[in-house]
């Protein structure tokens, strides 16, 4: 599942490692503090990554616990509370059920409700109980599980992504063993050799026996301690029972279905594009240092068209991306003028020429590729 398609700004201004599951209910991370290493047989990794790639996952479920720290600036004022500061902080929780590449499950909770989403075949359900709204949406025949975009985030699922990185530019090696609920653990461990990633390792531990992730850390360059981090702190490979799979909306709730099909995917204001309308964006460099360059319509930073004082949005600017770019500082150079906001794994440049550009990378490179 994208949790951010409803929030699609956010698709520009985190780097991908980072936008699986950032949004939820609280949890302790208690289970995430360090237990003794496990003394396991040695591996290397390329070991390890032939491990990733032939495991064979025929049924999981269990708990996940997400944190990230992205030391993004106080922007709880422009969003409110359940903006960009409240998912980008703190510490969230979910349940997971998987039985092959068509039925997986999530359950994303907090204290004022539930959503779940829920595949089940070629039906893809989800709800809200704080809406108390469900949707249903019927895929199209021959759907493999990897082509949904509906499906749920894992540690498995942020480590392929971090893996498909894996090029000349990054470095890979070992790391010590872990134990991770209660699973001993090798590490692999990947590092971006381009400086100008803000990313300073990508840490794996991957189930000894089953080969299967079982946590994902993100490390920041200059910080011990990971910014992004998600873990299982309660494991099972039994598959789940086909009722996990089976969703009856319960009564009063509002459904709507919609029409069979991909979903165009959203633009950087929200908005889907008409079918043979392509949103103008572009990606420039590759690997660890990809910066994103999406064009938004009219000219100028967003403040300037408003006409809103910087720091200060105008009311019924909560939520509103432009006001919370707008608020941001001011920088200059050869390339020309814009905001910039910066956070530990990501930085993002809106020109007032009306572009905007983001990565993981320093603000540097964005200076860059806005000059080029």
């Amino acid at each position: 599942m994208s949790v951010l398609k409803s929030r699609p700004v956010l698709r520009w201004l985190v780097p991908v490692t980072a936008v699986a599951t950032v949004i939820g209910g609280g949890a302790a991370l208690g289970t995430f503090a360090a237990q003794a290493e496990p003394s396991l047989p040695p591996r290397t990794a390329a070991q390890l990554l032939v491990d990733l790639q032939t495991s064979r996952l025929e049924g999981l479920s269990g708990t996940v616990v997400q944190r990230a720290d992205l030391g993004l600036p106080p922007l709880a004022n422009l969003v409110g509370g359940d903006g960009l500061a409240g998912l980008l902080t703190g510490t969230h929780t979910l349940r997971v059920w998987h039985s092959g590449p068509d039925r997986q499950r999530i359950a994303l909770t907090d204290t004022l409700g539930e959503q779940d989403v829920i595949r089940n075949g070629r039906d893809v359900w989800t709800w809200n109980s704080r809406s108390n709204t469900a949707t249903h949406r019927t895929l199209p025949e021959g759907t493999a599980g990897g082509e949904t975009p509906e499906l749920p985030a894992t540690p498995g699922e942020a480590a392929d992504r971090a893996l498909a990185a894996i090029g000349p530019s990054t470095e890979v090696s070992v790391g010590r063993s872990a134990t991770v609920a209660g699973r001993d653990a090798y590490e692999l461990v990947l590092a971006p050799r381009d400086a100008a990633s803000l990313v300073h390792q990508v840490r794996i531990a991957i189930d000894a026996r089953e080969h299967v992730p079982l946590r994902f850390e993100v490390f920041a360059d200059g910080s011990d301690k990971p910014a992004f981090e998600m873990a299982f702190t309660q494991v099972s490979y039994a598959r789940p029972d086909a009722d996990q799979f089976t969703f009856n909306p319960p009564p009063g709730v509002k459904v709507t279905e919609e029409t069979a099909g991909r979903r165009q995917p959203a633009d950087a204001r929200g908005k889907r594009p008409a079918d043979g309308e392509r949103p103008d964006v572009r990606t420039v460099g590759e690997s660890w240092a990809t910066v994103v360059v999406a064009r938004l319509d009219g000219a100028g930073a967003p403040a300037d068209r408003a006409g809103a004082t910087p720091g200060r949005p105008s009311n019924g600017s909560a939520g509103d991306p432009a006001a919370l770019l707008g608020a941001l500082p001011k920088v200059s150079g050869d390339w020309g003028s814009g905001r910039l906001l910066t956070g530990k794994l990501f930085s993002a440049l809106l020109t007032d020429d009306g572009r905007l550009i983001a990565g993981a990378v320093t603000p540097e490179r964005l200076y860059e590729v806005a000059r080029g």
